[in-house]
């Protein structure tokens, strides 16, 4: 249902699992797994994915991307837009770092050219409980401090010694939805010219990953760039996209 590997992953599903089960009064994962399949709410199932799924990320994660983005990608966009429309989407957006970060980079490039574009950036997780923080947009101060103190200064602001929130400029550039990457469709009328989807697929096994960069090419404008996590790779599994540098593929 999730595209989930965790075949090789028995420590990992123990450690975050053991607790849960001990907490809620089974004797086994069997017992677990039964109760969570019987529930018709949908709330255990959710749990258990959010349990399992690893949502690290931080703001400005791999910076080369968004060099590219801005020094190649955008220029070129900007040159062949006729309805001044980008369409970025960041596909596993977890606790909304990335998209954030992408929609600070837009607003950095457009600056008071801005308001005549549409760049929203679309951000999508199946993970209810880091869309929620991504919602919130609350960050802790450790992770907000090494960013550009300009950044810190238009997009920021301090509510207390532990914690910063985005400002509403930023937050509306942002459309956040819960989304299922193992969909048999995807619900989009217009293509991408832009898809991150970076340190999703590390538990997904060849045939889930095959599938997935299909249905991404499929989404892509021509010329449209997908961007993966650097530990990642395309491989066989390339449904035609061109190679441009370590984790960027251009749509020909």
């Amino acid at each position: 249902n999730y595209g989930i590997n965790l075949q090789q992953k028995k420590t990992l599903v123990e450690g975050r699992l053991s607790n849960v089960i001990s907490e809620m009064g089974f004797d086994s994962f069997n017992q677990y797994l039964k109760y969570v399949f019987e529930d018709k709410t949908g709330k255990e199932i959710t749990m258990l994915v959010n349990k399992l799924t690893t949502n690290h990320t931080f703001f400005l994660r791999e910076g080369q991307h968004y060099d590219f983005l801005v020094k190649t990608i955008l220029p070129e966009l900007v040159n062949k837009s006729k309805d001044k429309d980008i369409r970025i989407w960041s596909a596993g957006c977890s606790s909304g770092e990335e998209p954030y970060t992408t929609a600070m980079v837009l607003a950095d490039y457009f600056k008071e050219k801005k308001k005549s574009w549409d760049t929203r950036v679309l951000a999508t997780d199946i993970s209810r409980n880091v869309m929620e923080i991504a919602l919130s947009a609350i960050y802790p101060t450790m992770e907000v401090e090494p960013l550009p103190s300009m950044w810190k200064l238009n997009y920021f602001t301090k509510i207390d010694k532990e914690n910063y929130i985005i400002n509403d400029e930023i937050r509306k550039e942002v459309i956040f939805r819960l989304f299922n990457l193992m969909n048999p469709t995807f619900p989009f009328k217009n293509k991408f010219h832009v898809i991150f989807c970076r340190n999703v697929m590390i538990y997904f096994d060849i045939a889930t990953k095959a599938e997935l960069f299909k249905k991404f090419y499929d989404h892509t404008e021509p010329g449209g760039y997908l961007f993966i996590g650097h530990s990642e790779s395309m491989g066989k599994e390339n449904p035609g996209y061109e190679y441009v540098c370590p984790a960027i593929y251009r749509k020909g």
